[in-house]
């Protein structure tokens, strides 16, 4: 059976193709009983509009770049959750693009997602600095971006969707601090992003403030897997380097690093306590349940939907930062079985 097209359904009710074209995009300069009889038409004959065309034909692609830099942890697909709650209702359809933390790949990707004419788009960069100018160059050329969890320079004038990252980290340390711990190593995250920095510095003022600060326990690596981790904690011991604790820049390096140390036959938290910043379920899947900074993810997907909806709607409408609360999950990896807070 050949697919019905917009001809046949003109043809069939002796109307224009312009006329049937606004029955399927709500548009005001229709009659309603029109737009019923040609929206029970098409049902009756299985006609499917070709929403990319009608979209196109007013003025809105009704597509959504997301562009991340891994979507190997729930991170970036439970952002998107939030993202979809809001923007699938309302017609939208979400592009997904993953950087692997690759600004080339992310340049590409950028644009690819201007080819498709997206109406915005919506990412988590993989570098602060290094594509700042195709930022603003996309901005120039009409298509809004918000930026959620990582962040560019101060300086493009950007809506995005943040926590306090140096003050949670700080939070972090003081509880490690505050359950005795007082070699407390920190796994950075690349210095290229500016939410590793952020909380590093967090982990500095307040193990400075204590008179507890070595900098040989800050501990920077190449990449945010597993397997990152590990390597620091191995490298760690291999220099006999003392510890009784370890605080992450996310789940995945803290993960890493406690598999290394309890193949090794060290016990979380009474030898080592560990905890982390991110807040993905995987710090439920592991055990010890993991410690972490909980950030709210689902609503960031949300805040971050509802900015580039804001942005869409009226391009000259100022640029907003919507700073998100995280909360402080305190589990065995730090309090122990018999010590839950």
């Amino acid at each position: 059976m050949k697919r019905i097209t917009i001809k046949d359904l003109s043809k069939y009710l002796a109307l224009s193709t312009s006329t049937i074209s606004r029955a399927f995009v709500n548009d005001k300069n229709i009659h309603p009983e029109t737009k019923r009889i040609v929206l029970e038409a098409a049902e009756k004959l299985g006609y499917k509009p070709n929403s990319t065309a009608l979209n196109l034909k007013y003025g809105r692609s009704k597509n959504i770049g997301f562009v991340v830099p891994e979507m190997t942890t729930p991170f970036s697909s439970t952002v998107l959750r939030g993202i979809q709650q809001l923007l699938y209702p309302m017609g939208y359809r979400i592009i997904i693009m993953q950087s692997d933390e690759d600004p080339a790949i992310e340049r590409k990707n950028l644009s690819l997602l201007e080819e498709f004419n997206v109406d915005g788009i919506l990412i988590n960069l993989c570098h602060e600095t290094e594509n700042k100018d195709v930022y603003q160059k996309i901005i120039d050329n009409g298509i809004p971006m918000v930026f959620f969890d990582r962040i560019p320079p101060a300086s493009l004038d950007v809506s995005k969707v943040i926590i306090n990252d140096n003050m949670k980290a700080a939070l972090m340390v003081e509880h490690l601090v505050g359950i005795g711990k007082k070699r407390i190593v920190h796994i950075m995250g690349p210095v290229s992003v500016r939410n590793a920095t952020e909380r590093a510095m967090g982990y500095k003022r307040i193990l400075t403030k204590h008179g507890l600060f070595d900098p040989k326990l800050l501990c920077s690596t190449e990449g945010l897997h597993f397997n990152d981790g590990r390597k620091v904690v191995q490298q760690l011991l291999e220099k006999g380097i003392q510890f009784d604790s370890i605080f992450a820049f996310t789940d995945t390096l803290a993960i890493g690093a406690m598999n290394y140390l309890m193949e090794k036959g060290i016990r979380i938290p009474d030898q080592v306590a560990i905890a982390s910043f991110s807040g993905t379920e995987l710090a439920t899947m592991v055990y010890p349940p993991l410690t972490n900074v909980q950030q709210p993810l689902i609503i960031m997907g949300e805040k971050a939907a509802e900015l580039i909806l804001e942005k869409i709607k009226n391009p000259r409408v100022d640029c907003r930062t919507i700073l998100l609360d995280a909360e402080l999950i305190y589990r065995e990896s730090t309090v122990g079985i018999h010590h839950r807070h």
